[in-house]
């Protein structure tokens, strides 16, 4: 099993609970499609606190992050590198979807998202 238990600030979560009441649309819709285990029978958190960061969902189990990327990401690239990288380096996978895509075509992040997901419990 991948998992393992991950450090935050404590000073992340007034403001994790702050987003998940405040989520954007493209989280809302996704959160109702992984929500209850719906992927491959795995569980996850939505604006879960990691190290210095919030990321949208985080499976424990598997050690997932999934990231949605609205408009404000293209001015944020740099930024969003130097995250993933960190996170990664923590043994985090972080699993990138553009918020258009989520909400013209969830079929098909859904199909990606099962895929990677089916492919990281085969390995474990």
């Amino acid at each position: 099993m991948r998992h393992r238990i991950l450090w935050y600030d404590p000073k992340l979560k007034k403001r994790a609970r702050y987003l998940r009441k405040n989520s954007t649309l493209a989280e809302v819709l996704l959160w109702q499609r992984i929500k209850g285990k719906q992927i491959q029978g795995c569980d996850f958190d939505r604006q879960k606190p990691i190290d210095n960061f919030i990321v949208d969902f985080y499976c424990k189990q598997l050690m997932l992050a999934i990231e949605i990327d609205g408009e404000s990401h293209q001015e944020k690239a740099k930024y969003d590198r130097e995250r993933q990288n960190r996170l990664e380096s923590l043994g985090v996978l972080v699993v990138r979807f553009l918020d258009k895509d989520v909400k013209t075509n969830m079929e098909g992040v859904l199909w990606e998202l099962n895929r990677i997901v089916k492919e990281m419990l085969e390995i474990e």
